[in-house]
């Protein structure tokens, strides 16, 4: 077999360009690729993990994003806006996987509705008492929504938190 050497005249600017915004925009849509469908997630079409005992129907629905209950209900001091939490959570993705957890560690204190945490612990953790307990099913829209977060949160990923309050300042 012999190779041969063919001239080819050079590319035109516009033709470059052409190309190279092709190849551009295919990687790019490559890239962002959210998921299955990219579509946010929605919580009451997810199939939790028997291990998280999550049944949506007996939770209370704030939205089509964030389910909350209660499974202790405390007594003390009430999370308001504004003031600075001290809690301890757990949180897993909707298949069983625990993807953070502070429990027995140092509690995570912050100052709730000032966006210092996602949107559905700003808005789930509202009225509840110190020593409470409460689980959180939480949409892509009040978690990382289209984004990747860590190894373990995929685009448009549903997360469930249980999460004890500690204190309340």
């Amino acid at each position: 077999m012999q190779l041969r050497y063919s001239r080819r005249r050079p590319l035109s600017q516009a033709t470059a360009a052409a190309i190279s915004m092709a190849l551009f925009l295919g990687l790019a849509t490559a890239c962002a690729d959210n998921g299955p469908s990219g579509a946010p997630s929605n919580p009451a079409t997810e199939t939790f993990a028997p291990s998280l005992a999550v049944n949506i129907s007996d939770m209370t629905r704030l939205s089509e994003a964030l389910y909350i209950k209660d499974l202790v209900v405390g007594t003390g001091a009430t999370a308001n806006v504004g003031r600075t939490l001290s809690v301890t959570y757990t949180g897993w993705l909707v298949n069983g996987t625990q993807f953070d957890s502070n429990v027995g560690k140092t509690a995570l204190s912050f100052p709730l509705g000032q966006r210092a945490v996602i949107d559905g612990w700003d808005a789930g953790l509202v009225g509840m008492h110190v020593g409470g307990k409460r689980l959180l099913v939480i949409g892509s829209d009040l978690a990382y929504g289209a984004n990747q977060k860590g190894p373990l949160i995929a685009p448009n990923s549903t997360l469930v938190f249980n999460v004890q309050l500690l204190g309340v300042q």
